[in-house]
């Protein structure tokens, strides 16, 4: 499977349209000599629905960093969801222990502590002399 396959199959996979995405070329810095001064090797895609831009200038390639910038930009998107999914399933399982009923066992201990707490409650009343 190529390199550009891959991409592809990712976007699908997240849901991105290859029409949502903008990409714009700029003047990189940094070395790579005269090549990186005169072409605009530096990549930044961007997609416009959400906002999220993802900038690339690695490679004197200008190739290479739009491969790496929509790679990193996937890498962002495939993150959040990750998180998203990793929230919700926190959520499920708060939810699940919150609904649990208490077993005889824990029962029995919170009112033995709940007994033991108003016992020492009553021996700071009043001394009656």
């Amino acid at each position: 499977m190529a390199h550009d396959e891959k991409i592809r199959a990712r976007l699908k996979g997240l849901g991105i349209l290859a029409d949502d995405l903008v990409e714009t070329f700029a003047r990189s810095s940094g070395p790579g000599g005269q090549n990186v001064n005169k072409v605009s090797t530096a990549c930044t895609v961007r997609h416009v629905p959400t906002g999220v831009s993802v900038t690339a200038s690695d490679s004197r390639s200008q190739f290479q960093n739009r491969q790496l910038a929509l790679e990193r930009l996937l890498d962002v998107f495939e993150k959040q969801r990750e998180e998203k999914r990793q929230q919700r399933l926190a959520e499920i399982s708060k939810t699940r222990r919150q609904k649990a009923k208490r077993s005889r066992g824990t029962k029995r201990k919170l009112v033995e502590g709940k007994r033991k707490r108003g016992e020492t409650k009553k021996l700071r009343g009043r001394v009656s002399t």
